[in-house]
């Protein structure tokens, strides 16, 4: 029997991802079962955390990205989080809606910047906005952001939010589809709409003054092709959490269902996967002629809804030396 032992669900939110590909705590059917155990990391002083990074600077400091539209700060050995930065005013929170992303530029803490996906007041945008942490406090960040891209969002639901640097060096950004149910504009098969797609960008070289991202010349649709230059993968239905495996850059990708399939995907440049033709490997009939016909990405993984399982949230590839779980798991 090994033990994984993981933060609690309040501050971890990819244990039940973790918990349903092994089985749970009570399987025993193998001799390598897995036994999950949650160790408190913080257990106060928290309102809706959603997610948690690291700046990669050696600190060991926690970020907590909090739903209403705050990052705190957690010391090593602390117990009390403090509030690295606030944009509450900036930020419309509420179902899935809020503060959604964090990622700290490959070059931190030389680059002072960092970046985030929120949904903006009053009309509920997603807005991709850069801010820099304090020259003088690394535990404080400048209160001044730069929105470098706004994507217009129909619904309320659906937003995406995951923002990663790639191993690239390139900013990642996971958009939903735009809301209500069964995308109603087919947002995720357009590929001249932003929306339903992991987008990448280019932080450090602006196109211009007015544009400040470029989009990579390896993006599928970059220059004179048809279709967004940002786009690097479509047809997601609500990308909530991607990952990069650390030894082969391959991104994996947790892509929401509608009612019925949950799917895990590894995305590629330039790959469809699916939605709204197929939900997992399900043709939904909303476009029924597509699916015989179109070329789509199946998932690597897909569960249905049976014994409580619900939304796909994430989840990491193992590269440990801890041997607690199989390498590669």
């Amino acid at each position: 029997m090994k033990t994984l032992r993981l933060g609690r669900p309040a501050l971890v939110v990819s244990v039940a991802l973790l918990a349903g590909l092994f089985g749970g705590a009570s399987d025993s059917t193998g001799p390598a079962a897995t036994s999950i155990v949650l160790d408190p990391v913080l257990t106060s002083n928290l309102s809706s955390p959603l997610y948690v990074t690291h700046a990669h600077d050696g600190s060991n400091r926690l970020f907590i990205v909090e739903q209403p539209g705050r990052i705190k700060v957690l010391q090593p050995g602390a117990t009390v989080p403090a509030i690295f930065l606030d944009i509450t005013s900036l930020v419309l929170s509420g179902g899935e809606q809020g503060l959604l992303g964090l990622a700290f530029h490959p070059d931190y803490p030389n680059d002072r910047r960092f970046f985030v996906d929120y949904t903006r007041r009053p009309d509920g945008a997603t807005v991709i906005a850069e801010y820099r942490v304090s020259a003088s406090n690394p535990n404080v960040a400048e209160t001044g952001g730069v929105t470098l891209l706004t994507i217009p969002q129909p619904f309320s639901n659906h937003n995406g939010g995951m923002v990663s640097f790639g191993p690239d060096g390139f900013l990642y950004i996971g958009t939903g589809d735009g809301g209500s149910g069964n995308d109603p504009g087919n947002r995720a098969q357009n590929v001249d709409e932003l929306l339903g797609k992991i987008l990448r960008i280019d932080v450090d070289h602006p196109e211009n003054a007015s544009k400040l991202y470029s989009s990579p010349p390896g993006n599928p649709f970059f220059g004179s092709l048809p279709g967004r230059d940002e786009i690097f993968a479509y047809g997601m239905r609500n990308p909530w959490r991607f990952s990069f495996d650390r030894a082969t850059g391959q991104i994996y990708a947790g892509d929401v269902g509608q009612n019925a399939v949950e799917e895990v995907d590894i995305v590629t440049p330039g790959g469809n996967y699916g939605w709204r033709v197929f939900e997992g490997t399900r043709c939904t009939n909303l476009d029924p002629a597509s699916c015989s016909a179109g070329v789509f990405i199946p998932p690597i993984a897909e569960y249905v809804h049976s014994g409580g399982r619900c939304s796909v949230t994430g989840g990491y590839v193992y590269r440990g030396t801890k041997l607690t779980l199989p390498l590669g798991a």
